[in-house]
């Protein structure tokens, strides 16, 4: 049986590490914060800039939006669709730990990525200290790696790794660009995604609408292709910076709690030794006397 100041040693070691782990989910609970009002403020630019990117392509691909149809819409190189043989996967991960199973959701979905296309090359851009220690250690091909770039997410930093991407695809070095990151969802669920973001698809349009341009249809899509994959790169790392936050606040707050049991625990584990030890003495006392008489 363990003594009383080995109890109250551990009891001690537990209380510091309670107060490290409530400090670290008040730390998580502000960024969170700060990240969720980002997320919330892109979310609709984002998909705003979708649907005009949308409606441009219709009308300079010579859909039925407007007489001023451009032929030469299709030949942009971002909506160039060819065989699949090399993939550039963008993981995006965290640089720290204590998230839960935030980083290792995202490793697994990247395992899963290389398995269901086996047959396709698979390169990654790494996002995260988290994924490039991962995949680092096990020789995977990586063409990037980038860290800190998650933890404050700059708009300018992120289009620069967009560019790469898009250039990789131009020149023809993957036939596919898909990024894989954590969306956030709520403070207790996060959302494991897998987007593909070049070639660019065009969803269906719906309801016409007729833009009156001042240059060529195909002038404005060829600047908008490049803003709308740069803003697919920037809102991703602001979803899994949102989702981080809150998976770190939650396992923080778990491990409070898990320690506030412990610290009970102990705490009734340490009065029954020292109850049996104040009893033991008693019984010696007594017996002594009962002894000497």
């Amino acid at each position: 049986m363990p003594s009383l100041i080995d109890i109250r040693r551990r009891i001690r070691s537990v209380k510091n590490t309670q107060q490290i782990t409530k400090a670290m989910k008040m730390v998580s609970a502000a960024k969170l914060r700060r990240a969720q009002d980002r997320v919330i403020a892109a979310r609709p630019y984002a998909a705003l800039l979708r649907k005009v990117l949308t409606d441009v392509a219709a009308a300079a691909a010579g859909r039925p939006q407007g007489p001023e149809a451009d032929e030469q819409a299709g030949e942009n190189p971002l909506l160039a669709e060819r065989a699949v043989e090399r993939i550039l996967l963008v993981l995006v991960t965290g640089d720290k730990g204590l998230a839960g199973a935030f980083n290792t959701n995202l490793i697994k979905g990247a395992q899963r990525f290389f398995a269901e296309h086996g047959g396709a090359a698979v390169t990654l851009e790494l996002i995260g200290r988290k994924g490039r220690d991962f995949f680092r250690k096990r020789g995977a091909a990586i063409s990037g790696e980038h860290i800190g770039l998650a933890a404050k997410v700059v708009y300018g930093e992120t289009a620069a790794v967009a560019r790469k991407a898009m250039e990789m695809f131009r020149n023809g070095e993957t036939d596919a660009v898909y990024l894989l990151y954590n969306e956030f969802k709520s403070m207790v669920s996060q959302k494991l995604t897998l987007a593909r973001v070049l070639p660019l698809g065009m969803p269906e349009q719906s309801a016409p609408v007729d833009y009156i341009f001042e240059q060529p249809a195909a002038e404005i899509l060829n600047e908008l292709l490049p803003k709308c994959v740069e803003m697919e790169f920037y809102r991703a790392l602001l979803e899994s910076a949102a989702a981080e936050h809150a998976a770190r606040m939650t396992a923080m707050d778990a491990a409070t709690s898990n320690a506030a049991d412990m610290i009970e625990r102990l705490t009734l584990f340490m009065n029954r030794v020292r109850q049996a030890s104040i009893t033991k003495e008693i019984i010696e006392v007594v017996s002594g006397a009962a002894a000497e008489e």
